[in-house]
């Protein structure tokens, strides 16, 4: 009977404690709720490691590191903007901009593996990186950096100061801008946030807390952009939770090429691709595509089409001038 008794005690106050967790986590998170709101709301971005990363088909690290490369930015373009490959090996140091504010940056021995940019903005994201390529190369590298920064915090486009809404502007269509200005959620203030966030894990606040300083700096039209590098861009490393990935892995491309990335830091990306022998032409373009951390608590890297360095590669053009995609 005592054990009974007990048993039903416990039960009670387990069912109380649970109901008081439930009304401060709906408190906390609820529809209602500023912050609810922020977390609920579709990343920008979604792209990340265990959902957008296959594995099957990688090549180890020192897979080709004995051979010579052909640079690829010299690689004949296609009428689509990619580059033509023929079997062989390119490489190619490429502009690369960060996609997730609050994490850390590339630091030694990181792994990073192909993943395809995807979320509710891939799109725009997309579109901002061809543009800048193809219509607006005048437009230096920090200032689209804090548009996708802008973009990826969830700003809204009406909403947006300063130097940041021209450059929208430049690079954006205007069915674009409509899009975009259907992303805003609501900016608070730092006491109400820390209030929030206070029952949520340190990676999610981190990143939610560097998205909403965002937020508040391109509306006030702050114009320093290491002010917003300071937000963005967390100091140290980040936990290695898949110590199997290392620096210089190659993944498997859905187009059965290899493709490997090398950062230095999040502006800037050696890229290296392997074109099999028993392939013919391929198309590359790197617009569309993300450098995904092994690491989940750092940076995603969207790449580009735009080279930062001539120095990349010795080798002969693997394809024939005159050659025709197949």
């Amino acid at each position: 009977m005592q054990k009974l008794l007990f048993l039903l005690t416990f039960l009670l106050i387990l069912n109380i404690g649970y109901s008081q967790f439930k009304n401060l986590k709906d408190k906390v998170l609820g529809d209602k709720s500023p912050i609810g709101s922020l977390v609920k709301k579709p990343p920008a971005i979604s792209t990340n490691f265990d959902d957008d990363v296959k594995m099957e088909g990688s090549l180890p690290a020192d897979f080709g590191n004995d051979k010579e490369y052909f640079p690829l930015y010299n690689a004949r373009r296609s009428a689509s903007d990619g580059f033509v490959l023929c079997p062989g090996f390119y490489e190619m140091t490429n502009m690369s901009y960060c996609l997730k504010a609050g994490t850390y940056g590339p630091s030694a021995g990181d792994g990073y593996m192909y993943a395809p940019t995807v979320g509710k903005m891939d799109d725009i994201i997309n579109a901002i990186l061809y543009a800048h390529e193809t219509q607006h190369a005048e437009i230096p590298q920090r200032d689209v950096q804090v548009l996708l920064w802008a973009i990826i915090a969830k700003a809204k486009f009406k909403n947006l100061g300063g130097k940041t809404k021209l450059v929208a502007g430049l690079l954006l269509t205007p069915q674009q801008i409509v899009k975009l200005n259907g992303g805003m959620v609501e900016t608070l203030g730092d006491e109400a946030l820390s209030r929030n966030l206070v029952d949520l894990p340190a990676p999610v606040r981190a990143v939610m807390e560097a998205e909403n300083k965002i937020r508040s700096m391109v509306e006030s039209g702050i114009d320093d952009f290491e002010a917003f590098e300071r937000v963005a861009i967390m100091a140290g490393m980040a936990p290695n939770d898949h110590p199997e990935v290392v620096r210089g892995m190659w993944a498997l491309h859905p187009d059965e090429y290899y493709i490997r990335y090398m950062p230095s830091g999040y502006s800037r990306t050696h890229v290296q691709i392997y074109v099999p022998e028993n392939k013919g032409e391929v198309l590359y373009n790197a617009i569309g595509t993300i450098a995904c951390p092994a690491n989940t608590g750092a940076q995603r890297l969207a790449q580009t089409n735009i080279k930062i360095a001539t120095s990349d590669g010795k080798a002969a053009d693997p394809c024939n001038a005159t050659a025709l995609i197949k």
